[in-house]
């Protein structure tokens, strides 16, 4: 057990060192990877390095996400994203924060369609980050509140990582996805509470108010929310109907930006390519990751890192509040390290009976264990969000993460609220289904 531990400091130091030499973020994972893997365990890391590059991109769901990336390219390098705003700016006039709250409202839409947390931060950053700043808003804070938003991508439904637990836990895919919708709500309502406050109490960074809109003008000005309006009301119509899967709903959310573009007469070949050429930079970008992360999961499997941390914690005979926040800590540890489908898998067979022997509700957990990926996300050295910012914005994902400290807080507020109030989780598929027996 305490070799174990040993190991796992080691790689995190080799982590934290390698990415302070400037070392590339998934040449970093993998390089951790092969470490662990030659010197700790007896295995064939070359073996695993291919396997895990492989595995961990030959995916039909990941497909969507550089069709998702690119839909966002298209908005960004057209007037579409544009007239968005200026339909949303009057409505916004008067609340504190004004257009900074277009981050949240679009991550809480975009991430019920795409079900991605790295899909729905580089979408949205890349329509929403270049506006709010040539408006004139803190940069910062626009960054810190993208970086979180993002998250909401894997806890408003359909979720990968809520299909991952259902199945780990032997639990109703449905109910969990039902139960994501009000924390998911609760952590917008946060998000936006906060950016209201800072609002107030920093006036000087925000742009002045617009002169009073009248009613029949901001119906006026609204008719250029319906292009952009109609598309994502279609690609959720048809994902909820079953009539096409998150992947299908991506290409068609291409097609219809192209053709939005082309009617409004901004798509040009050079915008066109520049799109192309922007989507294919950030889609490989986050499948190197993707696949340097894969690799150092399979090192964290052969070593049993992330069993020995849940052995430690059952062996500790704590109470069940106490469980929780012993468990807390255990994946927020394993979130330096891992991806949230990963902590999933490779914990869900000791954690999960220690659930239920405390007594809690598996659906529940769920939710409380996506909630702690949201966290994982966008904490160091491996927050998935912070590389993805990293790369759109040319800033120090230190400095991502330091902007996103406040809305970090929000996170560990809302997983507070639902452990003191859990029927902000189970109320809603309780209500749909019945409760559960």
């Amino acid at each position: 057990m305490d070799n174990i531990l040993v190991v796992g400091a080691i790689l995190l130091v080799l982590m934290l060192v390698l990415l302070a030499s400037g070392v590339w973020i998934a040449m970093t994972l993998a390089i951790c990877g092969w470490v662990g893997q030659a010197f700790f365990v007896q295995t064939q890391p070359g073996k695993n390095l291919f396997s895990a590059f492989w595995e961990s991109n030959a995916s039909w769901e990941l497909a969507a996400l550089p069709l998702f990336i690119w839909m966002g390219e298209i908005l960004f390098r057209t007037k579409l994203s544009e007239e968005m705003f200026e339909g949303l700016r009057p409505w916004l006039n008067r609340v504190p924060g004004r257009l900074m709250h277009t981050t949240i409202l679009g991550c809480g839409i975009f991430g019920s369609v795409s079900g991605s947390s790295a899909a729905t931060c580089a979408t949205i950053s890349k329509v929403a980050l270049p506006e709010l700043i040539k408006r004139g808003y803190d940069e910062k804070i626009a960054i810190g509140s993208l970086a979180t938003a993002g998250t909401l991508g894997i806890l408003i439904p359909p979720s990968i990582t809520m299909v991952v637990y259902a199945v780990a836990a032997d639990a109703s895919i449905i109910r969990i996805f039902l139960a994501g919708f009000l924390p998911g709500f609760l952590l917008m309502a946060l998000f936006s509470g906060y950016i209201m406050w800072w609002s107030l109490a920093h006036p000087h960074k925000v742009p002045a108010a617009d002169p009073p809109t009248r009613f029949l003008q901001k119906i006026r000005l609204s008719g250029n929310l319906i292009p952009c309006a109609a598309l994502i009301i279609f690609i959720v119509w048809v994902l909820i109907a079953g009539w096409a899967t998150a992947t299908e709903c991506a290409a068609y959310g291409v097609v219809g930006a192209l053709g939005l573009a082309a009617w409004s007469r901004s798509l040009t070949w050079q915008n066109f390519r520049e799109g192309l050429m922007g989507t294919t930079r950030t889609s490989c970008m986050i499948m190197f990751i993707l696949a340097g992360a894969a690799f150092l999961t399979k090192t964290m499997a052969f070593t049993g890192i992330p069993r020995a941390l849940a052995e430690w914690v059952t062996a500790m005979q704590l109470s069940p509040y106490a469980l929780i926040a012993a468990l807390t800590v255990v994946y927020l540890v394993l979130g330096t390290a891992l991806d949230g489908i990963s902590m999933i898998v490779l914990t869900s067979a000791v954690v999960l009976p220690m659930i239920q022997k405390a007594g809690f509700n598996l659906v529940w957990f769920g939710i409380f264990i996506v909630l702690l990926v949201e966290i994982a996300e966008v904490t160091p050295p491996v927050g998935f969000n912070l590389f993805v910012l990293q790369n759109m914005t040319g800033k120090d994902s230190n400095t991502i993460a330091k902007a996103a400290i406040p809305f970090f807080a929000c996170l560990v507020v809302c997983i507070a609220l639902i452990t003191v109030f859990p029927a902000i989780v189970t109320w809603l598929p309780d209500l749909v289904m019945g409760p559960e027996r």
